[in-house]
């Protein structure tokens, strides 16, 4: 199966669970496919999402392995949801791309708990840093592929702040995800402060 029957069934995927997009971009990093990442507004609840298309043309591969399979291992996308209209969030296209192409880049693994950091704003004027990965599977459900291959998972990625960034790699991701839900922490929200993280 070739990089782009991947994307196509991807792009199918994503239509069928949250609708067609209306924008895309495309990045290419060298010694990566091409990524893209399409924007697919939901005006009915006010949200716009951000998901990508490329990432799971191969899978990832842990970088200790001695031989890198080109079949068999993870699969990933990512899809990051914001309220519309509230920031220049259009611009998360760059760092959706950057995060996207970690695996074939730095042999990131990506798992549910596991934190991607750009080290700079998400976007323009962004208080966001860095994404957590949450559960795969509640908005688009994961996408089987024809043996041996492994089946697309869609990451769902919840911005972080430096300072909660910094609090979850010390007291771990269920304690940040605990965190937001008991002080009701609305993760959509492109301009939320920090969750308070006080003992």
């Amino acid at each position: 199966m070739s990089a782009d029957e991947v994307r196509e069934r991807v792009e199918r995927r994503l239509r069928e669970a949250v609708g067609p997009p209306d924008a895309r971009a495309a990045v290419t990093f060298i010694g990566t496919g091409r990524i893209e990442v399409l924007r697919i507004p939901d005006a009915g609840q006010g949200l716009v999402r951000y998901a990508t298309s490329g990432m799971s043309a191969l899978p990832m591969t842990d970088p200790t392995a001695a031989v890198a399979d080109p079949d068999r291992g993870p699969r990933a996308e990512l899809l990051l949801t914001l309220r519309a209209g509230h920031a220049r969030t259009d611009a998360v296209h760059r760092a959706l791309a950057v995060f996207a192409a970690s695996p074939q880049v730095e042999g990131v693994v990506l798992a549910a708990g596991g934190s991607l950091d750009l080290g700079e704003p998400l976007w323009p004027g962004a208080p966001f840093t860095s994404v957590l990965a949450g559960e795969p599977g509640a908005v688009v459900p994961e996408l089987p592929l024809p043996p041996p291959r492994d089946p697309v998972r869609f990451f769902p990625l919840l911005p972080m702040t430096p300072n909660e960034a910094a609090w979850k790699r010390v007291h771990g991701a269920a304690a940040l995800e605990e965190r937001w839900l008991h002080h009701g922490t609305d993760l959509r929200d492109p301009a939320r402060a920090a969750v308070p993280l006080g003992e």
